[in-house]
């Protein structure tokens, strides 16, 4: 039973970081018991104190009539917890707000944590907090390190943390993926082998890593971010893989080593094996671009995470944030945020044994978001039945060679390194002729999946320009922008032609409607995200009644204006329909239509996600300690399955 100390702690905590959000500002300190490794009183009336672990006094943290605290203070005490209990440093050698020496000058700044050598003189290691909500002082940290002469500094704000190496007399140049233990040199950290297990899937905001290496080094280092970042997560996928199936005692390679050039050498070793493993992302002679001491800086702060096994949201996050504004903008793609993706899922229902595409499949996000469903709805949640089941029904096309690679990561993240991903134009199959070795791959496996036309004639045909396939289900969202131009493509499509004649052009994502209706088996379904004046301006409906001629429409749902921002404020809609088939499937001139209209984005004017708040006004968090998006598709979709179930809709 916890006693009224830990109850008022516990109350206090939640006060300052709000009900649900305590893991999350604090999950840096996973594993600690927060409530009853601090103690909190209140002192005075409504004003609530925490126990300094270094010294016994009592620091102020809360005031609840004013409703404000100083979170920071919560993260320094269990920082000091944490070097007392889990690295063993004694308390003598630990102090607090150690003023800062810049040359001859005491300045009136101070390092929040000193702990010094064994003499109790020298600083050895410098601690600077944040709260939860802050993301910056790292160069602070730096300029501490150098005024100080110390080793080692680390920066934290509870839920994430930056350590830092500065060989003396050196200034600072490098990092560390720990701090060393009291009876630990530096060289014994640098020497310890680690294994794959311990390091656990990552809870933490991978583009938060991302953002470290960058102001760290990245950004100076005269690279493109996007590879070199990509290159290094390659590698550590191939190390953890490896650790985890083949190596013995599951020892990691992917790790910062003393000497720089080793560091190199090894992370590099592991990038080529990796090609090897999973062709098609890299070319075979391709090496990490960062300079050995460039490199060895951010391997300290990757090192850390686990990819194998992670919650691919956050990885998800990270590679959006990396991909080129030119790869995302210029083409009119943009990743779609994973709750409308999650809102289509959920309406299709996929289901074990049926095929599964998506021809314009950035960074794959309805493809794994299938992948999962499946899993969790039909597989009893089984990873290994979920692997064998991507292996051969998940199915994603795309042409932006950035956005394909992270595609094909991510699944490889997924535990299936054997999708069926290809880099190809899905709008013109005649590029998917040829003999170069990768196309005629890419071309023999879309060959298994095309339509039985019904005679050897026709079936000849299509084998030339898959026209017909036979995907059971199809998610997409196709980019919106462009004009399609070339005359050889707009002769393959009805949409291509006005009474006779060829078009001189026609909007992409027109053509993405034909072309998308011909990748599905008759009584196929489909998601489509599309501009929504397809389905209101007068001078599109003759697009309309291809639509109502070529399949049901199952639902419509309007997106928010929000949804797409700040990328575009262009108003969209997802499109659900079903192929007509079948005696039970002609079409049909009456039947009801499920329709609804987002009111909640999940994000405001400026493309900012939002949250849901508590009654306290602190962000909510889900079992998995991830913010909840304060959106309502969730609730349109619990309305169309309610829908689908009255009127018997056949999948």
């Amino acid at each position: 039973m916890p006693t009224k100390k830990q109850n008022k702690t516990k109350e206090v905590i939640e006060k300052i970081f709000g009900s649900g959000e305590t893991v999350y500002g604090l999950k840096g300190f996973d594993g600690i018991d927060v409530y009853t490794s601090l103690e909190i009183t209140e002192d005075e009336p409504n004003r609530f104190y925490i126990k300094d672990l270094s010294g016994g006094k009592n620091r102020f943290v809360w005031d609840d009539k004013k409703q404000h605290g100083k979170p920071e203070e919560i993260v320094r005490q269990l920082w000091i917890y944490k070097l007392i209990k889990q690295y063993g440093y004694p308390i003598t050698r630990i102090h607090i707000e150690h003023s800062v020496q810049f040359g001859r000058e005491i300045h009136d700044k101070a390092v929040d944590i000193v702990v010094n050598k064994k003499d109790n003189v020298t600083p050895y290691i410098l601690i600077e907090v944040k709260s939860p909500t802050e993301s910056k002082g790292i160069e602070q940290l730096k300029s501490y390190l150098n005024a100080e002469g110390s080793e080692i500094g680390l920066w934290s704000n509870g839920a994430k943390r930056v350590i830092l190496y500065r060989p003396y007399p050196k200034e600072f140049d490098d990092t560390l993926p720990d701090l060393p233990q009291a009876n630990q040199t530096i060289d014994d950290l640098f020497e310890t082998k680690r294994t794959y297990f311990e390091y656990t899937s990552t809870k933490e905001n991978l583009k938060d890593v991302v953002d470290s290496m960058e102001e760290l080094v990245l950004a100076n280092a005269g690279v493109d971010v996007f590879t070199e970042v990509f290159k290094l997560i390659y590698a550590k996928m191939y190390d953890e893989h490896e650790a985890k199936l083949s190596r013995s005692e599951h020892e990691v390679h992917f790790r910062k080593y003393r000497d720089p050039s080793k560091t190199y050498a090894v992370i590099n070793d592991l990038f080529k094996s990796a090609i090897k493993k999973w062709p098609g992302t890299f070319y075979e002679q391709e090496n990490i671009n960062l300079s050995q001491e460039h490199l060895s800086i951010v391997v300290g702060e990757l090192e850390r995470t686990r990819l194998f096994g992670s919650d691919l949201s956050i990885i998800d996050e990270a590679f959006e944030y990396l991909i080129p504004e030119v790869a995302k903008g210029k083409k009119g793609q943009y990743f779609t945020p994973r709750h409308v993706i999650n809102m289509a899922v959920r309406m299709l229902n996929p289901k074990p044994k049926e095929y599964i595409i998506d021809p314009a499949a950035g960074s794959g996000g309805f493809l794994i978001s299938a992948m999962y469903s499946v899993k969790d709805r039909h597989l009893n949640g089984s990873e290994e039945s979920m692997r064998e089941y991507a292996k051969e029904y998940i199915w994603g096309i795309d042409f932006a060679e950035e956005i394909s690679k992270v595609s094909r990561a991510l699944m490889l993240i997924a535990g299936d390194g054997r999708s069926h991903l290809f880099k190809l134009n899905s709008l013109d199959p005649r590029e998917w002729q040829g003999d170069e070795s990768q196309l005629s791959i890419s071309r023999g496996e879309l060959q298994k999946r095309l339509h039985n036309m019904g005679s050897t004639a026709d079936n000849t045909e299509n084998r030339k320009t898959f026209h017909c396939m036979d995907f059971d289900v199809l998610l997409t969202n196709p980019p919106f922008a462009g004009e399609i131009k070339d005359q050889g493509m707009l002769r393959q499509y009805f949409f291509g032609k006005k009474k006779g004649k060829l078009v001189n052009k026609i909007e992409r994502h027109i053509l993405f409607i034909e072309r998308t209706l011909d990748m599905l088996r008759p009584g196929g379904r489909m998601a489509i995200v599309l501009p929504q004046g397809v389905l209101n301006n007068t001078n599109m409906e003759y697009v309309r009644e291809y639509l109502f001629d070529k399949a049901r429409i199952l639902a419509v749902v309007g997106l928010h204006g929000n949804t797409f921002k700040p990328h575009t404020g262009t108003k969209t809609s997802v499109i659900f329909l079903q192929k007509w088939w079948g005696e039970a499937g002609e079409p049909q001139a009456d039947y009801p239509i499920f329709m609804a209209v987002s009111k909640k984005a999940g994000k405001d004017n400026s493309g900012d996600y939002m949250y849901k708040k508590d009654a306290s006004g602190k962000a909510v968090h889900d079992a998995k300690f991830r913010k909840v998006l304060d959106h309502d598709l969730d609730n349109i979709a619990d309305g169309f399955i309610k829908f689908a179930k009255e009127q018997k809709l056949n999948f």
